[in-house]
């Protein structure tokens, strides 16, 4: 049995999110800037949920789901990282968008200051923080069995799965990447995906699974 320790629904796995998304910002005030910055669907999805006004500014995102998630809401894409990785879309930034005045729609807790050390090099940037993630609460009837395959997809994730069941002990574990790999307990075994993205997860799993 595969884990994917996520919301997001795939064929072929149980979903069992370990965090959820509240809401922290009551406005958001975008009248200042000449581009938002987004690093998660989430943070589109409550921007929109906030303000609709967004949609008259053009943004800048990382990875294919926030790229996607601002085009079916109606926003526009003018710059999005070729990796997954914020240093990756810092560096685009300060090659491409150095001269404009950037807002980051953002978490609380984030795994890289990358994009807010932008300021550091003279980009125009303020952060703006809109949501935080919590930790859902299981009791034990919720625990996979034991010699599943747990896909974790950040380093909450992880966090929120210890807190709930205590360790990834008798478990196989794939990680959608090197940050969520180092938040994993030192004597874990793990395997991190060809691509940091949950479809590369879930093939491995099955990979795994069928070997």
């Amino acid at each position: 049995m595969v884990y994917l320790l996520s919301s997001s629904f795939h064929n072929g796995v149980e979903n069992l999110p370990m965090i959820e998304f509240v809401p922290t910002a009551k406005n958001i005030d975008f009248s200042s800037y000449d581009v938002l910055l987004f690093t998660s669907q989430n943070a589109v999805f409550i921007t929109n949920e906030t303000n609709p006004a967004w949609l008259d500014f053009p943004c800048i995102a990382i990875g294919s789901q926030t790229v996607k998630k601002i085009k079916e809401l109606g926003g526009v894409v003018v710059g999005a990282g070729e990796s997954f990785y914020a240093s990756n879309l810092a560096q685009m930034i300060l090659e491409k968008f150095a001269n404009k005045k950037i807002l980051y729609l953002r978490p609380k807790e984030i795994a890289s200051n990358a994009l807010i050390s932008l300021k550091d090099y003279g980009v125009d940037i303020d952060d703006r923080i809109i949501y935080e993630t919590k930790c859902k609460n299981y009791n034990t009837s919720h625990k996979p069995p034991e010699g599943a395959i747990i896909i974790a997809t950040s380093p909450s994730t992880i966090k929120c799965f210890i807190k709930n069941f205590g360790s990834f002990d008798g478990y196989k574990v794939i990680v959608i990447g090197d940050t969520t790999a180092a938040a994993l307990p030192l004597d874990t075994d793990f395997i991190i995906a060809s691509k940091p993205l949950i479809s590369e997860c879930i093939k491995l799993a099955k990979e795994i699974s069928n070997s």
